[in-house]
């Protein structure tokens, strides 16, 4: 039963977190309370049972707990007189599926991922706020000490207080400018999950906070792009890692990718393609959709795939898609066109570990062997993981054995 409890709690955590700061127009007053209202749920659901709409009940008690809170002092009280009115307790049971609690958490969401704010507290605020992660899990996502996460996290509160930063939904003349931002925090709260296995479940908790954001902005093509995208690569996570070894898009067990996902991204892919308003992540999803499609390396639409990488580069001109387009256009053209590409952004990732391992095999796939093993070693010297500097370092060992003849 007490899994069950912090489990219901997780998913109306944001839900309350955001009603109460509408009520209130305070984040630690609103957390706080619906701290505290875990604390009341933990002791009385086991006995009583989950409520139908646990989502009220927390709200409601929530509430109370902030009023006893505020009454003590003169502004408090005039706060409470203020407030009071803006939420009624018989409305609160229904209230997950009404508009206003959507509006809530939406406001919340620009308000932690503000362009005020510095990128790390954006990601540490939705987490906390709107992920309901503990202090504690949202440390352990940052591989930091726990009171380090705490002090970051009330700096976040208090920049949002001092500079006076809205809690609203932009205006639609700022949303394209706001939103990306939003998106971009969500999909970095993906890849925090994706690039560490005991990170795991931070995948799981943005992919839930992406399709909570489709449903409040569904006419948002990018918002959908995003959900896509994330769904795309984690059908493929599976076949990502075996025993704790990276595997290479090429040599992956295609079998063990997930069908499931994989039909539902691309189904979202393909609505996205309806709407006509392509957008980097919409761009991003459909190159997934194109890989996932493929029933082997070997079958890839490497033209659709840098077709749709010119269209990204178009609206995205970093070098990283360039880089990423240059690898495509090595499998249709051949590693010395791929070469040539790379050298083009080659100063700009200099201290990027994913240029150097694309030139080490394209080198590799060359003949060219101790340039290949040169930039292996590179790359590992500059990789972020130690299982990303395990892979490369045996790739340059690999090709140190006596007798290595490069596959292609």
């Amino acid at each position: 039963m007490a899994g069950d409890v912090e489990g219901t709690f997780r998913d109306v955590y944001g839900q309350a977190v955001a009603t109460l700061t509408r009520v209130f127009g305070d984040i630690s007053l609103a957390e706080d309370a619906v701290q505290d209202a875990f604390v009341v749920a933990t002791d009385r659901w086991p006995a009583t049972g989950i409520p139908p709409n646990p989502a009220g009940w927390i709200v409601t008690t929530a509430r109370n707990r902030a009023i006893d809170t505020l009454r003590r002092s003169k502004r408090g009280r005039e706060l409470v007189e203020e407030a009071v009115p803006a939420i009624d307790p018989g409305d609160a049971g229904a209230q997950s599926e009404d508009s206003t609690v959507r509006d809530d958490q939406l406001r919340l969401m620009f308000t932690c991922c503000h362009p005020a704010l510095r990128a790390e507290h954006q990601v540490a605020l939705t987490l906390r706020l709107l992920g309901g992660l503990s202090t504690s899990e949202v440390a352990r996502a940052f591989l930091i000490s726990e009171s380090a996460m705490e002090k970051r996290l009330v700096r976040a509160k208090y920049k949002i207080k001092a500079a006076n930063i809205p809690y609203r939904v932009p205006a639609d003349a700022e949303l394209p400018a706001r939103l990306r931002p939003v998106l971009s925090v969500i999909y970095l709260i993906y890849n925090l999950g994706a690039d560490d296995r005991s990170r795991g479940p931070l995948r799981k908790e943005a992919i839930r906070l992406g399709r909570a954001l489709v449903e409040m902005m569904p006419d948002e093509p990018e918002v959908a792009g995003l959900l896509a995208l994330m769904i795309l690569n984690d059908a493929r996570m599976p076949a990502r890692l075996v025993d704790d070894v990276v595997v290479l898009l090429r040599d992956q067990d295609r079998t063990a990718w997930d069908t499931d996902k994989i039909k539902e991204g691309q189904a979202i892919v393909r609505a996205c393609i309806r709407r006509n308003r392509p957008g980097p992540f919409q761009l991003q999803a459909a190159i997934q959709a194109v890989h996932c499609d493929a029933r082997s390396f070997e079958l890839t639409d490497w033209p659709q795939i840098v077709t749709l990488y010119d269209q990204l580069f178009a609206v995205t001109p970093t070098p990283v898609v360039a880089l990423n387009r240059a690898i495509a256009i090595g499998e249709i053209d051949g590693p010395r066109k791929a070469l040539e590409r790379l050298d083009d952004v080659a100063d700009q990732l200099a201290n990027y570990h994913l240029m150097h391992a694309a030139r080490a095999e394209m080198f590799r796939r060359l003949g060219e062997i101790d340039a290949a093993r040169n930039a292996y070693e590179t790359a590992a010297e500059l990789a972020l993981t130690d299982r990303d500097r395990r892979f490369l370092t045996e790739k340059s060992r690999e090709l140190s054995q006596p007798g290595y003849r490069p596959d292609r």
